[in-house]
């Protein structure tokens, strides 16, 4: 169990990482992914920007946990972080977004991260 949980750890933080990286890299084609299209209109990018750093960011503090304090830590961080897919759903689905996509992305990423914590826990 202890490979099972710190495997999807590191998947799902490295993970964040390439989020993070298409979405300041590529931004309209990452949004698109997301869910909810940018407009070409406005300033799109610097939000889609911040949305790449928070992503990345969010990987490399995970790794940073797992590597260096240990499973009980990213346990607890993968729990805290679980609820950034949770309202990525509700934001897909306040803006128009497919209900698969909602559902079939976001919540779905929303459990497997739960999933993580619960696996860490156990370590």
């Amino acid at each position: 169990m202890t490979v099972t949980a710190y495997t999807l750890a590191v998947v799902l933080n490295l993970f964040c990482l390439f989020l993070g990286y298409r979405f300041v890299l590529q931004p309209a084609s990452a949004a698109t992914g997301y869910g909810v299209p940018a407009r070409p209109e406005g300033d799109a990018g610097a939000y889609l920007s911040v949305k790449g750093l928070r992503d990345g960011t969010f990987g490399v503090v995970g790794l940073v946990l797992l590597f260096f304090v240990g499973a009980r830590a990213e346990a607890w961080f993968m729990l805290a972080v679980a609820l950034v897919p949770l309202f990525d759903t509700l934001i897909v689905l306040r803006n128009g977004g497919a209900k698969a996509t909602a559902f079939g992305i976001h919540f779905a990423t929303a459990v497997v991260v739960l999933i993580s914590a619960v696996l860490l826990f156990l370590v």
